[in-house]
């Protein structure tokens, strides 16, 4: 390492460190810096498509972003940070196979995201599933085709019942999207079984607040759930999550039932490895920043996205941009921007980005949106949720690819194949073994 290329650290490879990394490719490429991103993971997940993959509407493949191949002139490492000691320019990187090392920078950018916030709910980490990248996506979509089929199969009505019930925690976007589109494919998958129904399933939203969707504004969030309502699906506002041990869910209004599918999605946290390291976070484990981005009170470090609590310009004082990933894009931008301008000796610019408004799908062809103030329903917000999305994902590769899958929908039937194999892929080598 020398003086002249100073080394830049991009800790973490979702929104803000992908999109950070992806500004900076070009001056990498050309020797003027030296850029490297650590991330547990070797693909950017696309979040907002999660439940259309969930549903089948686009390919998993297509909502993650490869960054070896997207980085072209940056350094990935597969691996985890656990420690950043900015002190002395130096972070702990635990690779996935083999021990911690050490790796020196000039300029961190601290892009660790978020994690899902759980409560000590009796069950939870045994019975539940969380809904925040591809692998669990395709495994909830795995998990409700083969509930169907173990319906379909089982003559014993209590095991039935708990087959056919679907229970999701937490009304925010994650929550009801998925909630949403993947009772929209349930539903069409039922055409295809001789003794199941649609009334047959039970698809439950549990959520502690008195409305859902609160981005949208309430008469958006009342609108969704009554169309969620005219759909059969039972929605209980101001009710939490008592318990589900061994699949028994047990709610706060005294309601007790059994369910094979439990998903969590009542909100995120800032990742708790920020803890390991010597920034300055807020009470709610955020690293503080400064307007341009820059970490509150030390040089050579950045952060933006879920972790940072960034001031918000466009709102009064104290408040700070919504966790969420039209903010967290646009900070990368600006990020790559500022770094770029430090390293030629410029002072970097604030932030500022007023909140454009936000889009949600209900499942096919249903979907409520709320732009510049202006409310949307029905297909109309359904195409827009589409159109925003779609211009929202990295590289013309994956855009490409998205709409192709939406285009050959158009002419081809909804695939509700279930691929529950993938979960075990041993299993039948392994009883094979033992005959």
């Amino acid at each position: 390492m020398t003086a002249q290329v100073p080394h830049i650290l991009v800790v973490g490879g979702g929104y803000v460190g992908m999109y950070t990394a992806y500004g900076l490719r070009r001056a990498a490429r050309k020797g003027k810096i030296r850029v490297t991103v650590v991330d547990p993971r070797s693909v950017m997940t696309y979040q907002p498509f999660l439940p259309e993959a969930a549903a089948g509407s686009v390919e998993p493949r297509h909502v993650v972003v490869p960054l070896r191949k997207t980085l072209k002139g940056c350094r990935v490492v597969t691996g985890r940070v656990t420690g950043i000691d900015h002190a002395h320019k130096v972070a702990k990187v635990l690779p996935e196979e083999g021990p911690a090392y050490e790796l020196a920078y000039d300029q961190v950018v601290v892009a660790l995201g978020s994690i899902a916030r759980t409560l000590p709910i009796p069950g939870l980490a045994e019975e539940a599933a969380g809904f925040k990248n591809v692998e669990e996506a395709i495994a909830l979509r795995n998990k409700v085709l083969d509930r169907l089929d173990v319906a379909s199969s089982q003559p014993d009505p209590a095991l039935r019942k708990a087959a056919l019930t679907f229970v999701f925690v937490g009304g925010g976007y994650a929550g009801v999207e998925a909630f949403a589109e993947l009772e929209d494919m349930a539903r069409y998958a039922t055409r295809y079984y001789d003794n199941i129904q649609p009334s047959d399933m039970r698809w439950v939203l549990v959520e502690a607040t008195n409305r859902i969707l609160p981005e949208v504004g309430p008469d958006l969030g009342k609108y969704t759930v009554d169309q969620l309502r005219k759909r059969n699906m039972d929605i209980k506002l101001e009710t939490r999550l008592e318990s589900c041990e061994k699949g028994r869910v047990v709610l706060s209004d005294g309601e007790e039932f059994d369910a094979d599918t439990i998903v969590w999605t009542a909100g995120v946290k800032a990742n708790p490895a920020l803890a390991g390291t010597d920034f300055p976070l807020d009470e709610r484990g955020r690293v503080k920043c400064l307007p341009n981005l820059r970490i509150e009170g030390v040089d050579d470090a950045w952060s933006a996205g879920d972790n940072a609590a960034v001031p918000d310009l466009t709102a009064e004082p104290g408040v700070f941009c919504a966790p969420n990933a039209q903010h967290a894009v646009r900070q990368a931008h600006q990020l790559a921007a500022n770094i770029l301008r430090t390293v030629d000796g410029k002072t970097p610019t604030d932030y500022k980005h007023k909140y454009v408004g936000s889009v949600a799908s209900l499942g096919l062809h249903k979907g409520v949106a709320q732009l510049f103030g202006i409310k949307i329903k029905g297909w109309p917000a359904w195409f827009v949720h589409r159109s925003y999305h779609v211009s929202r994902v990295p590289t013309f590769n994956r855009k490409a690819r998205v709409v192709l899958d939406w285009t050959l929908a158009l002419f081809f039937r909804r695939e509700v194949t279930s691929l529950g194999t993938l979960q075990a892929p041993r299993e039948e080598f392994r009883r094979a073994t033992q005959s």
